[in-house]
């Protein structure tokens, strides 16, 4: 009997959590969809563009954060072999010289292609 009992109520739960977005939408609680950066444009064509455009820069910006993630790792890496013997200080700051022009010449690549439109 317990069993029955246990089922009615998440039964009722589904139905109520399934009937919260509805609920949500009628007394407008959810956020609205934010215009792109460039405006919404002339027509659906060009406010879509424009929203192409925004996720363009947000990948931009998420490969430049990779970038900077894979160098730090990199230098961490040959910081931690100089404790151990494997490397010097002479190659950590090669490995901190070259990541930071990398760095540099992966920002500006993007900056251009992104500025491509």
């Amino acid at each position: 009997m317990n069993h029955h009992f246990s089922y009615g109520l998440r039964s009722r739960m589904l139905v109520l959590l399934m009937g919260a977005p509805a609920l949500a939408v009628a007394q407008g609680r959810l956020p609205t969809l934010e215009d792109p950066s460039r405006g919404v444009g002339s027509g659906i064509l060009q406010t879509l563009q424009n929203y192409s455009d925004d996720i363009i820069l947000l990948i931009a910006l998420l490969v430049v954060a990779s970038m900077l993630i894979g160098v730090c790792y990199h230098a961490y890496t040959r910081y931690s072999e100089i404790h151990t013997g494997r490397a010097t200080w002479g190659q950590f700051g090669l490995t901190v010289a070259v990541g930071a022009i990398l760095l540099v010449v992966g920002i500006w690549l993007l900056t251009k292609a992104t500025g491509i439109s």
